[in-house]
């Protein structure tokens, strides 16, 4: 489907335009298959057009890079964190999870995508790196948070426990659960990682 760029578009508005094509590129093909012929196509715009926002590959998915990095930031806005206990952020990030999985499950595959990428392209690694390295410092806090005033596990390794969330996730790439297999599976994991005395009180 190509993006409508009918009206005159800022410098912005195109870039993002770029990025919602890309990303769509890659969830149908991959990232392998991605051709700045098929981007540009997409939205509407010739390729000179297309390189003068991205010159490289690598510019073009910083811009993914970037563009998934806000909305996850926005998602993460619109419920506040200040005060929370550790066992109610985490139980927000498997909400947000929840949402992404169902709302806007491109930014989850799309993340799969360059994250597997990265393993063989270092140019790539230096861009997702600091993304998904944020992400999983931020799982660390938020059990680390949970041991510490007590509604989560006391014998947790926050940094490992990050990985076990984060290693669900990558494994719904392929499988699509559905609401109720997601709920279900966070509810075992909230179940490994809750404190005694919470459990009682659920």
């Amino acid at each position: 489907m190509q993006i409508d760029c009918s009206r005159r578009e800022s410098g912005d508005e195109r870039r993002l335009a770029i990025a919602k094509a890309a990303r769509g590129l890659i969830v149908e093909k991959g990232l392998e298959g991605l051709r700045t012929r098929d981007i540009a196509a997409r939205v509407g715009i010739n390729i000179a057009t297309l390189h003068y926002h991205v010159p490289s590959k690598e510019a073009l998915v910083a811009l993914v890079a970037q563009s998934l990095k806000e909305e996850f930031r926005a998602q993460e806005m619109q419920r506040p964190r200040d005060g929370r206990s550790g066992l109610a952020l985490l139980r927000m990030e498997f909400e947000d999870i929840v949402e992404t999985m169902l709302e806007a499950p491109d930014r989850l595959s799309v993340m799969a995508e360059l994250v597997e990428r990265a393993r063989r392209d270092p140019a790539i690694a230096q861009i997702i790196g600091p993304m998904t390295n944020h992400w999983r410092s931020i799982l660390a806090g938020i059990f680390s948070r949970g041991v510490a005033d007590g509604t989560l596990r006391q014998t947790i390794d926050p940094e490992a426990a990050a990985h076990i969330f984060l290693g669900t996730i990558a494994g719904w790439r392929t499988t699509q659960p559905s609401r109720e297999e997601m709920v279900s599976v966070f509810a075992e994991l909230e179940r490994a990682f809750i404190a005694p005395a919470q459990e009682e009180e659920v």
